[in-house]
């Protein structure tokens, strides 16, 4: 878990206005800033991430991280053992040839923050909800070394269950207020796959009025397992957003893993979540942000939810023409025009996700403190 010091409590923020309608153009020249910035109080930049399997290349004992090491220490029979004994060959082929090298590593994070900085001219998002994080040395490596002019407080993740031991992160320039928290996801009808889903992870941001703002963090159950384990994760977010002070904001960022199949099917987010949330790709003109090749289809596996105040005359709402899919960057996009997968050994790619960003407006402009 990350300390929060009086530091980032009382950090002076710097707002930047993400200002382009429509979604991003993946034909756009490489490295092409997305965002024309300018300095504001009135506007707070959110993107959710899903950064596909950013781990160290150290052996956490506990977690089952064994692919994710440099091909040197994979050579004993032990870990040959292990890795012959998963079924999915895809996987297994990982754990045995994988180089997860210092220079894979560098390289993996030096797209990330390409990808990231992508927008606010430059500066990235102001609060970045993130998937699939080894721990967060790992993640403050990222902020440090390859975002250090971005002026984002020190990672916030709480390490989970996940038997991989991937996590879910935030990264904020707005001050915190209070202490995070993970909720575990209890599924008392599936507990043979618990070590196979994440919690939910929250945190309270300050915007720029004092206003406050929670997120919440998420990774729902794959694809592969059981519709009513989605059902029971959006419903437990429902739970945990009815539990907050009527006076808070809120937002849910992630993968949540529902296919647009699943939804066709089984109406989710007309159910549970249209109801109580707004969902920011309903303003987009976009295919998805994940492509699945085997039925030719686009799904918005990645989302952002947003909740306003209960209660009171709110004032803070997403920007309409704000909702973007961040591909601009030629890292990211295959030939095909899809999200291209990081691949070690070929140092390509970015992630087998684009990442979704917003604009939440202030509209009370001579309310600012």
């Amino acid at each position: 878990m990350t300390s929060l010091s009086a530091t980032m409590r009382s950090a002076t923020i710097f707002m930047s206005l993400l200002a382009l309608p429509g979604c991003f153009d993946s034909e756009a020249p490489p490295g092409a800033q997305v965002v024309d910035a300018a300095p504001a109080l009135d506007a707070v930049t959110i993107m959710t991430f899903n950064v596909q399997n950013l781990f160290d290349n150290v052996d956490d004992p506990g977690k089952d991280d064994k692919a994710y090491l440099p091909i040197d220490a994979k050579q004993s029979a032990t870990h040959i053992a292990e890795c012959n004994e998963i079924e999915v060959a895809s996987w297994r082929n990982e754990c045995l040839t994988l180089d997860w090298s210092d220079a894979a590593i560098d390289h993996k994070l030096t797209v990330l923050a390409e990808a990231i900085k992508q927008v606010n001219d430059g500066r990235g998002a102001d609060i970045i909800a993130f998937q699939e994080v080894e721990n967060v040395a790992i993640l403050n490596r990222l902020r440090d070394e390859y975002l250090a002019d971005s002026g984002y407080l020190p990672a916030i993740l709480i390490e989970g269950s996940d038997d991989r031991g991937i996590d879910v992160a935030f990264l904020s320039r707005l001050p915190v207020i209070g202490a995070p928290r993970l909720h575990p996801l209890i599924l008392e009808d599936f507990p043979d796959r618990v070590s196979d889903t994440r919690g939910v992870l929250e945190a309270t941001f300050e915007l720029p009025d004092s206003s406050l703002l929670t997120g919440f963090v998420v990774h729902f159950p794959a694809p592969f397992h059981p519709t009513e384990m989605r059902i029971a994760a959006y419903e437990h977010l429902s739970d945990l957003r009815d539990a907050l002070p009527d006076k808070h904001y809120a937002f849910a960022a992630g993968d949540f893993n529902t296919t647009h199949t699943e939804d066709s099917r089984q109406g989710l987010l007309e159910r549970l979540v249209r109801p109580f949330w707004t969902v920011a790709h309903d303003q987009c003109d976009c295919p998805g942000t994940y492509y699945y090749a085997q039925d030719d289809s686009w799904s918005f596996l990645d989302m952002i939810l947003f909740s306003s105040a209960r209660g009171e005359n709110t004032t803070w709402k997403i920007r309409a023409d704000s909702v973007q899919i961040a591909n601009r960057i030629a890292a990211q996009v295959s030939d095909a025009g899809r999200p291209l997968r990081y691949d070690a050994a070929r140092q390509v790619g970015v992630s087998d996700h684009w990442p979704m960003v917003v604009v939440l407006k202030f509209n009370k402009i001579s309310g600012l403190k």
